[in-house]
């Protein structure tokens, strides 16, 4: 599945470019100039993705926030040997809603999409030391030194991506703590990567970055979790800089956001809508 992608740390001088309308328009009714790219684009990913049959894939985004009716949950994987105070911790998620915001916002209202809002949650932190988070509540689910592809990872039994039929039988939580995708925070990662098991960022990038108004990198690699592909080898007739076109921009463009309901108009069949 090419859902996974890696950006160079080169990114991080971008050009600004006008991000999309606020309001989402009630229809299909892309601008004329983005008719021919939106055709060209959807029949390349249906050319491209799994050998061909992009429709055989039941772990997109959209997947997850429809088994849940209407929200996603993280799991904060904590690939780093910096300590986290709460506030910190508090910080991480706001930052991470907000950005996720971003692209929710711009299906409210739009083709029959049933949500007017779709808040993201995280509901565990994975860590190598109990140590290293500096606060005793039990807001979250801490995981301690489950390592899995070298980096801490919370409860396999609970995670989407491990049970990709929405059950969660050996979860201790439940599945109200369960979590869709992760939040991968890696020491020393340049650039990131996305899929369905969520977003990979450096550490440092989004402590930096965690008041940004477009953290450009996670929002490109939360497309990718969306279906979103990535422009490194050919670009679309007649549209300039756009954020799934690493390094062209640095927020949501009108592009961008077409190309994002473009997924809904062809999979929301999938779900009744």
């Amino acid at each position: 599945m090419r859902l996974v992608r890696t950006l160079a740390a080169a990114l991080l001088a971008l050009a600004l470019l006008p991000s999309a309308a606020q309001a989402a328009p009630a229809t299909w009714s892309p601008p004329a100039n983005l008719v021919t790219p939106l055709a060209q684009v959807w029949q390349h990913q249906e050319q491209t993705y799994n050998n061909g049959n992009l429709y055989a894939f039941r772990n997109y985004g959209w997947d997850q926030v429809m088994a849940n009716r209407g929200y996603l949950n993280y799991c904060v994987r904590w690939d780093s040997s910096a300590t986290v105070t709460a506030a910190q911790r508090d910080q991480i998620h706001a930052a991470l809603g907000r950005q996720h915001k971003k692209w929710m916002d711009e299906l409210v209202g739009h083709n029959a999409w049933p949500y007017a809002d779709v808040p993201a949650r995280v509901v565990g932190w994975a860590v190598r030391d109990r140590s290293q988070l500096q606060w005793t509540d039990t807001s979250v689910d801490i995981y301690v030194n489950d390592i899995r592809e070298n980096a801490p990872q919370c409860s396999v039994p609970c995670g989407r991506f491990f049970n990709q039929n929405g059950q969660y039988p050996n979860c201790p939580g439940g599945y109200a703590r369960h979590y869709d995708q992760s939040l991968w925070l890696t020491d020393g990662f340049g650039g990131g990567a996305g899929g369905d098991w969520g977003q990979r960022v450096g550490r440092e990038y989004f402590m930096n970055s965690i008041n940004a108004a477009n953290m450009h990198i996670l929002l490109h690699e939360i497309g990718h979790t969306w279906g979103l592909d990535d422009f490194y080898d050919w670009t679309p007739t007649g549209v300039g800089g756009f954020l799934m076109k690493a390094g062209s921009a640095a927020q949501i463009t009108e592009f961008d956001a077409w190309m994002f309901r473009d997924w809904w108009r062809h999979l929301k069949n999938r779900y009744g809508y």
